[in-house]
């Protein structure tokens, strides 16, 4: 059975980007063309497909294009993969722990503005602004950043 290829715009479609985003990590050594016709037009096959969907998922993780093309650098130069193994790990526990700090950070806002939404409802009728001059009578001055405290 005959392998299935595509042209560079069909690939492009396939993988969600432009002919010319293939063209350019082409031209950074990220994707390399196995098949070429006379007149150079471009082939490409499923696995140029998947290769070229890793380079944009590694992408999407937070990976820049000099990272991405030291991973398949290290590809071609170890043939038991190990090396290239050991890249994308140390890469994904350094996003994972990026993530997981946004994550605390993301929280830690959300906590934020939910305190802040309950003073604000529970608050009286007479509320003008915060911080303001009912800081002192305030429920809430023992937690807000703004509130000073008696001059001394």
């Amino acid at each position: 059975m005959a392998e299935i290829r595509y042209r560079i715009g069909e690939l492009a479609r396939k993988a969600g980007v432009t002919a010319r985003t293939v063209r350019y990590y082409e031209s950074l050594g990220l994707l390399k063309t196995q098949d070429r016709q006379e007149g150079g037009q471009r082939y490409y096959t499923d696995e140029d497909l998947v290769y070229l969907n890793r380079i944009l998922q590694l992408k999407r993780y937070g990976l820049c294009l000099d990272e991405i093309a030291e991973i398949i650098r290290l590809g071609n130069e170890d043939t038991t993969g190990q090396k290239r193994r050991l890249e994308l790990l140390k890469q994904y526990r350094k996003l994972l722990s990026r993530e997981l700090q946004h994550l605390k950070d993301v929280k830690a806002l959300i906590e934020d503005l939910s305190w802040h939404v309950e003073q604000l409802e529970s608050v009286d009728h007479d509320f003008q602004q915060c911080p303001g001059t009912a800081c002192e009578r305030c429920e809430f001055k023992g937690r807000c950043e703004f509130y000073q405290g008696p001059e001394a």
